[in-house]
């Protein structure tokens, strides 16, 4: 069995295709271009040097967030038209136990974090003591609400995602004990996202069916309502 993933839910856009053994091959890019750039010829590259024929693979795997709100509507739109067009179902991966399983064998309470600007992140908390398994829900909170949350728990955590080299200092300042993963493990893959697609089989749906994670509104939605609360109070 064959699956293509897809992330483009935070700063990184990857592309993989696994099987139940192995990444038979990923494309992962950090770059100034856009993901609606990126994305379709990351998937067309990385079919030609595998020689796939795309009507060979079982499943589209996508993040499905939460993360960047243009990124997670270029990652669902070109995971519903691979699927429509191949006539496959779409296995959706949230977003953070995709980042979360690229530690998912450290013996450390595991932290993902995105940044969500405004002091905020999106994060959930991970432990891989009986198997990896999240412990907490999916959260958009103040970095300091989550520290919080998580020193509670234990104070052997590891931080990993596109929000460490934001709040950095603020996580070591709060508990010199918590730690931050490697830059190679650091940011969002495909694979990962393919890896954990294989656990949740039962849970494809048709491309129309497939549904994002937002936990928040967009910023244009919230700097509207602030408006139309602006003028009430006028």
């Amino acid at each position: 069995m064959k699956i293509l993933a897809l992330d483009t839910t935070g700063l990184v856009a990857s592309v993989a295709l696994v099987d139940e053994e192995k990444t038979i091959a990923e494309f992962t890019t950090n770059y100034k271009k856009t993901h609606s750039q990126t994305i379709m010829p990351m998937i067309e590259q990385l079919k030609n040097m595998v020689e796939l024929d795309l009507s060979e693979i079982d499943y589209v795997a996508c993040a499905s967030g939460p993360g960047s709100f243009t990124g997670l509507r270029i990652g669902a739109a070109t995971a519903k038209g691979l699927a429509h067009g191949l006539d496959k179902k779409i296995i959706p991966v949230p977003t953070l136990d995709g980042l979360a399983y690229n530690l998912a064998e450290s013996s450390k309470l595991i932290v993902p974090i995105m940044d969500a600007r405004r002091n905020q992140v999106y994060s959930a908390i991970y432990c891989n003591i009986n198997g990896f398994e999240r412990l907490s829900e999916y959260m958009a909170c103040d970095i300091n609400e989550l520290l919080n949350i998580v020193i509670e728990k234990d104070e052997n955590a590891v931080f990993l995602g596109d929000g460490v080299p934001v709040f950095k200092k603020k996580i070591s300042e709060f508990n010199m004990g918590f730690k931050f993963a490697p830059q190679s493990a650091n940011m969002q893959r495909a694979a990962c996202i393919g890896a954990l697609a294989f656990e949740r089989i039962n849970e494809a749906v048709k491309p129309n069916d497939f549904e994002i994670i937002y936990l928040r509104k967009s910023q244009a939605e919230r700097e509207m309502e602030e408006k139309n609360a602006n003028r009430v109070d006028e």
